[in-house]
């Protein structure tokens, strides 16, 4: 695991380097760590690009894909089915759904709101999943099948609100959806990181619970594990760790399908090892989608969720492919 951790760290300090000197205005690496390491003769010029634009992007997609992993990984393992991601949970449809709401009705809402309405919108999504599902416990298939209604649900309200709203709200929600780090600063980058320190150590923290329930509710129930609540608690963290990371950069999807399941394979099931190379993984995945989504039309940038849905959606179909195949 050790040697996971320690080369995934270092593609990963490759990847922001690149993102931090590659863009519309390149530096070579002398100028970046001239500029990094503060040196006399550092151009004000190469300060703004770095420090103001630049480096709360980066730092803002590490996050994001930290915090979309670790969601991702809770998430497979909850619902034990190798083609869920946080998004079964309706999560992302509901933190969606809330932020058209407020651009498209709200005359110029204030900054913070989107955010806001974004993390509430997942918060109900959540509860009302787990709640509907309850009948003398829950399962992770009832959760699955009303996750899929309630989200096919809030994107119906998401498609009407975008075909009656007016045009120039419509086209900012658009660029909200399709997930972009953009619009990162070091507030947003500080707010982020303060909200997931506890969500990312309580997940970590809970290695053993996700490993037992991933057996089964029978098998975790002989062990000892109060099966319901432990489905509701993760549920919960899911909840604050994904609606937390949609809320400030939109829906950015596959992320925590690719990374988990990419750890996985690399150091095998227990999730105490899963969890901190999945959050390697994940946050590479977005800087790296940023960054190309940044280069390979330039001066257009792209959005970081469209290019992870071109990774995402042949992986996907790749493990369609695999759980069919294994069946037949």
């Amino acid at each position: 695991m050790t040697r996971w951790l320690v080369l995934l760290a270092i593609v990963l300090v490759g990847m922001v380097m690149a993102s931090l000197a590659l863009g519309d205005i390149a530096l070579s690496w002398r100028d970046l760590w001239g500029t990094l390491v503060r040196s006399q003769n550092v151009s004000p010029q190469n300060a703004m690009i770095v420090f103001d634009l630049r480096l709360p992007r980066v730092l803002l997609a590490v996050l994001v894909g930290a915090a979309l992993a670790t969601a991702g990984t809770i998430t497979l393992a909850v619902m034990r089915n190798p083609l869920a991601e946080p998004g079964v949970l309706g999560i992302n449809s509901g933190a969606a759904a809330a932020v058209v709401a407020v651009i498209v009705l709200v005359q110029d809402p204030p900054v913070l709101l989107l955010p806001a309405a974004g993390f509430l919108g997942a918060s109900a999504m959540a509860a009302a999943v787990f709640l509907l599902s309850w009948r003398a416990g829950t399962s992770s298939l009832r959760i699955i099948l009303i996750g899929i209604g309630l989200g096919s649900l809030a994107s119906a309200a998401t498609t009407f609100l975008s075909a009656f709203g007016e045009i120039g709200n419509v086209q900012r929600a658009m660029i909200w959806l399709a997930g972009s780090v953009y619009d990162a600063d070091i507030s947003k980058v500080r707010f982020l990181f303060l909200w997931l320190l506890i969500p990312l150590a309580l997940a970590w923290m809970a290695s053993r619970e996700l490993d037992l329930i991933r057996f089964g509710d029978d098998a975790a129930k002989s062990f000892g594990q109060p099966v319901d609540r432990i489905r509701g608690l993760m549920i919960v963290l899911c909840t604050l760790i994904c609606g937390a990371a949609v809320a400030a950069a939109g829906v950015i999807g596959f992320v925590g399908l690719v990374a988990p399941h990419v750890a996985s394979r690399l150091v095998g099931p227990s999730h105490a090892r899963i969890l901190p190379v999945a959050v390697l993984c994940g946050a590479i995945l977005v800087v790296a989608a940023d960054l190309v989504g940044r280069l390979i039309i330039a001066p257009i940038q792209l959005p970081a969720g469209i290019v992870t849905g071109l990774i995402g959606a042949p992986f996907f179909a790749s493990l369609l492919w695999k759980r069919r195949h294994a069946r037949g």
